[in-house]
């Protein structure tokens, strides 16, 4: 394999994106969302951008880019069109050992971003090595189909059940043949009816009467 799958925690992180374009602005939403610190260093920004540095969501420093703009920076996003300066930002990354990704140049990357199907916490991350983004798109929407809402509820169940199991000073290792009978006795397909007599029932089965999808999901 060329890439090491991994899963960054960026909260808080400052991460820089040089573009204040489409392609920009995506990469700064997604950052956003996985709580990340966001510089934008561009001229020109599109209106979202320009919105969310008004609002004190973003920084953006609307210039070129400069020497010193990766200083202290986690991870960095090339989003230009202009291959000089990609090579540049590549350049001054590798030379610190920072995270970099230039968009749409898998040549100037040491890591690449994935499509992804997102589901509450469930993530499914699909990539093509960056040999056909086209086609990493088909399979994320396929996926999409397959993979609806009820499994990003199955996953907050299963979290708060796991929680106030360990509040009870139960053994880590005793809880997964719980939920391995969870599953197998078709509790996915209980959240996708919305059948919550027949999930309470489970859970009074499995776990005990004082465990409910009311107490449980109202954490």
């Amino acid at each position: 394999m060329r890439y090491y799958p991994i899963c960054l925690d960026i909260r808080n992180r400052p991460c820089l994106v040089v573009g204040g374009g489409q392609v920009g602005t995506r990469k700064v939403h997604t950052l956003l969302l996985c709580g990340a610190r966001v510089t934008v260093v561009s001229p020109q920004a599109t209106t979202e951008l320009t919105e969310l540095a008004q609002e004190g969501t973003i920084r953006w420093h609307a210039r070129g880019y400069q020497d010193g703009d990766q200083a202290g920076v986690f991870l960095v996003i090339g989003a230009t069109d202009q291959e000089a300066l990609n090579r540049r930002i590549h350049k001054d990354a590798e030379q610190d050992g920072r995270l970099c990704n230039i968009a749409d140049q898998p040549q100037l990357c040491n890591f690449v971003l994935p499509s992804i199907v997102q589901q509450g916490d469930l993530m499914i991350a699909i990539s093509t090595g960056g040999k056909s983004p086209a086609f990493a798109k088909y399979l994320r929407r396929h996926l999409q189909r397959q993979f609806g809402p009820e499994y990003g509820l199955m996953l907050k169940l299963m979290g708060a059940l796991r929680r106030r199991l360990l509040q009870q000073e139960h053994a880590p290792e005793a809880h997964k043949p719980i939920f391995e009978r969870l599953i197998a006795k078709g509790l996915l397909e209980m959240i996708r009816r919305d059948d919550r007599a027949t999930i309470n029932a489970l859970l009074t089965e499995v776990v005990g009467p004082e465990f409910t999808l009311e107490t449980l999901m109202k954490r």
